[in-house]
């Protein structure tokens, strides 16, 4: 096997969406919901054990959050195959980013990290 054929490659795609119905902006709360799908594009099939979430609103406050698996679930995933799950966060200002990364053990053993790239929460009409 060569050694790109070892890497594990975890794609890992969001879409985001305001709620306005759970937010209330004169309270400084904003309601957003996104949903994720994990891709395996690997070789190797790989187990999700732990999520690290950065949430930075538009005030520079920062939450972090560490937990087991995603939405209760530890997802199994074989090479070629997703998993796609939605939750939420909350933030003090109309806008913010989240970022962060999972933490994934392949069947091969080694633990790696699949990173989260930073993707933008945003009340519509805010941003142009």
């Amino acid at each position: 096997m060569s050694a790109d054929q070892a890497n594990p490659r975890i794609r890992v795609e969001v879409e985001t969406a305001y709620l306005e119905e759970q937010s209330d902006p004169r309270d400084q709360r904003f309601v957003f919901s996104y949903t994720i799908t994990i891709r395996n594009d690997g070789p190797v099939p790989a187990r999700l054990l732990t999520r690290h979430w950065i949430i930075t609103d538009a005030n520079g406050n920062i939450k972090e959050t560490r937990g087991d698996g995603v939405v209760g679930e530890q997802p199994y995933l074989k090479p070629g195959q997703g998993f796609r799950y939605s939750s939420g966060a909350v933030i003090e200002t109309p806008v913010g980013t989240m970022q962060g990364s999972y933490q994934l053990v392949g069947d091969d053993g080694r633990q790696f990290d699949a990173p989260i790239a930073p993707f933008r929460l945003a009340m519509p009409g805010v941003l142009h």
